[in-house]
């Protein structure tokens, strides 16, 4: 007979799986690296990264050995933040060593940014409304006029002949 009346919330079995196939300490190292500079703030968060953990221990390189020296007083403090990030105890130790630190991830290019003009031409935005003609809702053809004229292809398009393909 089936059982009724309570329910497990997917993030609930989710942990479970996580826990049953040994992955919490991998999940909860790929969120250290993607939250980093929010769990632990912008002074230590700019001069440190986690590049592991293993069997409880995290592996913290830091940019130089004044930050080594400095860290090996907060590693209580770090791992207090960091069991609270995770919500359980994940981490017992802090292992430091002095290593690269990869740089923060970038936005995208915007051509505007390197020259402070516009790349929106007159040619960009007719070709771009040509594009954009089907649209129904004008708010929504602006928009994807605006978007496509600023960043044209590389490859010329083929002429329009008035036909959709089909499929």
């Amino acid at each position: 007979m089936p059982r009724t009346g309570s329910l497990d919330s997917f993030g609930s079995i989710l942990d479970g799986l996580a826990k049953r196939l040994g992955l919490e300490s991998r999940l909860l190292e790929l969120r250290l690296q993607h939250e980093w500079r929010d769990i632990v703030g912008e002074p230590i968060g700019s001069h440190t990264w986690p590049a592991h953990i293993r069997f409880k221990k995290l592996s913290l390189v830091v940019r130089n050995s004044v930050w080594l020296q400095q860290l090996t007083f907060l590693k209580p403090a770090l791992l207090a933040k960091l069991n609270e990030a995770a919500g359980t105890e994940l981490v017992k130790e802090i292992v430091l060593r002095v290593g690269d630190i990869p740089a923060p991830a970038t936005a995208p290019f915007d051509a505007r940014a390197t020259d402070g003009t516009s790349p929106e031409t007159e040619a960009a935005l007719a070709e771009a409304a040509g594009h954009v003609s089907a649209i129904q809702d004008p708010g929504l053809r602006e928009r994807f006029t605006s978007v496509i004229s600023k960043y044209p292809s590389q490859a010329p398009l083929p002429p329009a002949t008035g036909r959709s393909p089909g499929p």
